[in-house]
């Protein structure tokens, strides 16, 4: 178990994005900070990604954006480890990858949690065009 907030909700209430903490309780790191909860949110995600999206969105979005992407998310998420934390530190940047793109759902829960993220806006767009937005506000205000 770890601990999380609620950073992104429905109008009603509904979860869609937590905030995870960096370590779980047992000192285990935890690379993903922003976890897409919502489930029609993950459900459309889901869609998107099964249609061949991780491939289409890193063809569509610039490198040197992406990796930039990465390294601010490892770096903001990092910055929370307690000082002198000397155990296993989390890896990697946006779903724990340090290049490209390994899981759209990771990307849209850092986006709609006010992450400056080019594939979360990639996401946003496609499901923006396909219908498939719904209404949700941040709940606290993002790392960055």
């Amino acid at each position: 178990m770890g601990s999380f907030d609620v950073v992104v909700r429905t109008p009603s209430g509904d979860p869609v994005v937590i905030r995870n903490g960096v370590l779980l309780d047992d000192g285990t790191p935890m690379p993903t900070r922003y976890w897409l909860v919502g489930d029609h949110e993950r459900k459309v995600v889901g869609r998107l990604e099964a249609t061949g999206g991780v491939r289409d969105a890193e063809a569509d979005v610039d490198p040197d954006e992406l990796a930039a992407t990465h390294r601010r998310y490892a770096a903001d998420r990092d910055a929370l480890l307690p000082d002198g934390h000397v155990g296993p530190r989390p890896s990697g940047g946006v779903g724990g990858t340090e290049r490209g793109v390994k899981c759209l759902h990771a990307h849209y829960a850092h986006h709609l949690a006010g992450g400056d993220d080019p594939i979360g806006r990639w996401v946003h767009d496609h499901l923006e065009a396909a219908g498939d937005v719904r209404p949700v506000h941040a709940t606290q205000e993002p790392d960055r």
